[in-house]
């Protein structure tokens, strides 16, 4: 089956007559999501004890690394693949 093309016919001078403005003030609603995420999260909820956590599992992640493991995370380091740490070298 041959593909179909479909043009748009070409404007006219009172194609843009109909047109209105339209906005939407999602403000509120934006306000509302972030309160409804922090609820969620609860009031236990540390965002600097997350982000040690993170820290942590990250350096355990990288760490042990044998030498063709280190070199390649020196290159991913040096590629800007992944972000340098402790020196620029992996934890050990």
């Amino acid at each position: 089956m041959p593909p179909t093309h479909h043009s748009t016919p070409p404007a006219g001078p009172d194609d843009g007559a109909g047109l209105v403005d339209f906005a939407v003030d999602l403000t509120s609603q934006e306000m509302l999501r972030r309160a409804q995420v922090m609820a969620a999260l609860g009031p236990d909820w540390d965002p600097v004890e997350v982000l040690r956590g993170e820290e942590e599992a990250y350096d355990l992640l990288y760490s042990g690394l044998d030498a063709d493991q280190q070199r390649t995370y020196d290159a991913l380091v040096a590629a800007g693949v992944l972000p340098g740490r402790g020196g620029g070298r992996a934890a050990a």
